[in-house]
């Protein structure tokens, strides 16, 4: 299979409507139905059902889509990495979202960086969900992830810190005089609904709290009284005075892991995953 009947295909897949795909990649319609019929031909299935009412997809058609987009974005994620590796060879990136663990993250760069040979790590701020992403399409070559939240499907990954979680609450708040608190006593406060952040997918949980998008939000709304929300412990780091840590006695443990695609064979790649290693913890509290 050639990378060009991929891509013709996965566009097909999207549109379910010839035409449209035709336009979309800038070609006639009979070449491209013409590519997808030596497509079926060559693996010897049916990808596409075509009739009077449309075009649907096929049971293999769907695994065909899945792998076309795994394979599209590993291709396109090998020539943008090549293009870093040309113009920055002793670099590294490092993706990691906006106001994560930065304690962490600056004992793993200045243990790197007192590493022999140790390349440079340019660190890539991203919003809530994105370095799964950047890892896959080439923009990043490591990232700092968080486990149960981010999408760590098909990446290698080293733990690094689990912690407990707390609930952010406005210092003048009743529930900031707590020493600690439950999820189902922070469930339904009216006046003060717990923050929703995004899910893998990009979309939100219904609820009556704000759709958070970064941190800065996130605090401002916290301090203005409008919100909670339940983050690492290590979340005390950036908190303003106008904002109080309750410790939750039953909130799942969150890990942060180093992660990087499962195929990189990068010497620098795997020189800080050494270092991360030897910076593992203990659960904190």
């Amino acid at each position: 299979m050639e990378t060009r009947e991929l891509r013709y295909f996965v566009t097909v897949a999207e549109e379910l409507h010839f035409s449209r795909a035709a336009e979309r990649l800038g070609i006639a319609q009979p070449p491209l139905s013409r590519a997808i019929q030596q497509l079926e031909r060559r693996l010897g299935v049916t990808l596409l059902d075509r009739n009077r009412r449309g075009v649907t997809l096929t049971g293999a058609g769907q695994v065909l889509l899945d792998e076309a987009r795994t394979i599209l974005d590993a291709t396109a994620a090998a020539a943008r990495r090549t293009r870093r590796a040309a113009s920055a060879p002793n670099h590294l990136t490092l993706a990691t979202k906006a106001g994560a663990n930065h304690e962490l993250l600056r004992k793993l760069l200045d243990a790197h960086a007192a590493e022999p040979g140790a390349v440079e790590v340019d660190v890539l701020l991203c919003r809530m969900g994105e370095q799964a992403r950047m890892l896959r399409d080439g923009r990043a070559d490591v990232a700092l992830m968080q486990r149960p939240f981010d999408d760590l499907a098909s990446l290698d990954t080293e733990d690094l810190l689990t912690e407990h979680q707390v609930a952010i609450v406005p210092a003048g708040h009743p529930l900031a005089a707590r020493t600690s608190l439950s999820m189902a006593e922070i469930s339904d406060v009216p006046e003060l609904p717990v923050a929703r952040w995004p899910r893998q997918d990009g979309t939100y949980e219904p609820g009556p709290g704000p759709e958070i998008h970064d941190q800065s939000q996130l605090a401002q709304l916290i301090a203005l009284g409008r919100t909670m929300a339940v983050l690492c412990a290590s979340s005390r780091s950036w908190l303003w005075n106008a904002h109080t840590a309750v410790p939750l006695t039953d909130a799942p443990h969150v890990t942060t892991v180093l992660a990087w695609p499962p195929h990189s064979r990068s010497r620098a790649v795997a020189g800080l995953v050494r270092t991360a290693t030897q910076l593992r913890q203990e659960p904190t509290t």
